[in-house]
């Protein structure tokens, strides 16, 4: 099952106070960025991150889910009507994700 549009427009306007938030479709679903870094997605009308120690400390209780078949284990975000909690979760995730990859620029070969 897909994510619908109704719950991304949710979740976006739920974020709209953490700075720099953008998404990439994928197969129906949504990568989740926060200033350029993975922060997790939404997967079947579900919001789920990236199990780092903060996500982990903010979330204890948080179900562990696959965002589907074959994936690592996630977060279920269960706290979505709490806008002030979702940014300080995000801000505290940052530091303990990979930095975004830097492209590589493709040269023609002469």
């Amino acid at each position: 099952m897909a994510s619908s549009k109704e719950y991304l427009e949710f979740i976006l306007e739920q974020l709209s106070d953490v700075e720099d938030v953008t998404i990439r479709a994928m197969m129906g679903e949504y990568i989740l960025y926060c200033r350029g870094r993975v922060v997790g997605g939404i997967y079947d009308d579900r919001l789920l991150v990236k199990p780092t120690p903060s996500a982990l400390a903010l979330l204890p209780d948080a179900a562990r889910e696959l965002p589907y078949e074959g994936a690592k284990e996630m977060l279920l975000v269960d706290r979505l009507e709490d806008p002030a909690f979702l940014k300080e979760l995000f801000e505290a995730m940052l530091p303990e994700l990979p930095a975004p990859k830097k492209k590589r620029m493709a040269f023609p070969s002469v």
